[in-house]
C-alpha cells in the first residue's frame, strides 16, 4: 500500500496539508463493524478463520496486519464522516473498500467503510440520510447490496461497463460505461447523474468514493480519463455538493496505474480541490 504513504508524503511536503492537521483514526470496533457485517464474518476476519475461497476472493493474504489495516480504514472514514459535519469536508486517505458485503470480502476489500460509517452516524443521530457517490471505475457492488431496500443510504455509482465485477449489484442508480471513454462523454454523464441523485437522495452527508482509476493510464481501469479529466470530475461533485450546504466525507477507492506517482498526482488533486473550494 506504498501509495497512501506517498499520498501523506506528498500532501504534507508540497505544503498543501499540515502534518498536524493530519490524524491517525481509531480502529473500528466490532460493533461498529457489525453494524453493516455479520458478526460471524466479522470474526472470521478478527481470529484469522477464513476460508481459502475467502481469501481468494479478497485477494489478499490474511495476517493480522491486514485485520488492523482494514479496521483502521473503517475507522477514518467514520472519522472522516464525523468531521465533515463540523467542517463541510473531510478525507480519509485512503478507504473506498466498496467491494465489501455483509458476510465477504471480494476486490481487494475487508470491510465496507463506507456503509459502516453511514450506520455510525445514524445511530449516532447526527444523520437520518446519506448518499454514496461512487466514481471508482468499478461498480460499488457491495456498497449496493448493503443499502438495498434501505431509503435513508442512497447510491450512485458511475463505472466501466465491462470492467470487475462481472456480476454488478443493482445501485439505486447505476451510469456503464462504455470502454474508452473520455472527459466530455464521462463528465456529461456524471453530470446528470449527480443531479439525478442530489435531488432524490435528501441527504445530510454524502460519501464521495473517488478512485484514481478511470485514468487512461491506469491496468485494471478500461476509461480513458486525463488527470485534467479527474480534477475536473472532483470539482463537479464536490462543487455540487457545496451548492446544497452537503458536507462530503472523501474515499481515496482504486487506483492502478503505473507508474505509482500518477496514483499519487490523482489523489492529491482531489485533496487540493476539495481544500480549494
Amino acid at each position: 500500500m506504498d501509495k497512501y504513504r506517498m499520498l501523506r508524503e506528498r500532501l504534507v511536503a508540497s505544503g498543501l496539508v499540515d502534518g498536524g492537521a493530519l490524524r491517525v483514526p481509531a480502529a473500528a470496533t466490532d460493533a461498529e463493524l457489525c453494524l453493516a457485517h455479520d458478526r460471524s464474518y466479522v470474526e472470521r476476519v478478527s481470529r484469522g478463520e477464513l476460508s481459502t475461497m475467502d481469501i481468494r476472493r479478497i485477494g489478499f493474504p490474511w495476517s493480522p496486519q491486514l485485520v488492523e489495516r482494514s479496521r483502521r480504514s473503517v475507522g477514518a472514514t467514520i472519522a472522516a464522516a464525523r468531521s465533515a459535519l463540523v467542517h463541510g469536508v473531510a478525507a480519509n486517505l485512503a478507504g473506498g473498500t466498496h467491494h465489501a458485503f455483509a458476510d465477504h470480502g471480494e476486490g481487494y476489500c475487508v470491510f465496507n467503510d463506507v456503509v459502516v460509517a453511514a450506520r455510525v452516524l445514524q445511530r449516532e443521530a447526527k444523520i437520518a440520510r446519506a448518499i454514496v457517490i461512487d466514481c471508482d471505475v468499478h461498480q460499488g457492488n457491495g456498497t449496493a447490496a448493503l443499502a438495498a431496500g434501505d431509503p435513508s443510504l442512497f447510491t450512485f455509482s458511475i463505472h466501466s461497463a465491462k470492467n470487475f465485477p462481472f456480476r454488478k449489484a443493482q445501485s439505486d442508480l447505476d451510469i456503464a460505461l462504455p470502454d474508452g471513454t473520455r472527459d466530455a462523454e464521462y463528465l456529461a454523464a456524471l453530470a446528470g447523474g449527480l443531479a439525478r441523485s442530489l435531488e432524490t437522495a435528501g441527504a445530510e452527508l454524502a460519501f464521495y468514493v473517488s478512485g484514481a482509476d478511470p485514468y487512461a493510464g491506469d491496468r485494471l481501469g478500461r476509461l480513458a480519463l486525463t488527470k485534467a479529466g479527474l480534477e475536473a470530475r472532483d470539482h463537479l461533485v464536490l462543487a455540487r455538493c457545496r451548492e446544497r450546504a452537503l458536507p462530503v466525507a472523501i474515499t481515496m477507492a482504486g487506483g492502478y496505474a503505473e507508474p505509482i506517482t500518477d496514483i499519487v498526482d490523482i489523489h492529491a488533486a482531489t485533496i487540493a480541490v476539495a481544500l480549494a473550494l
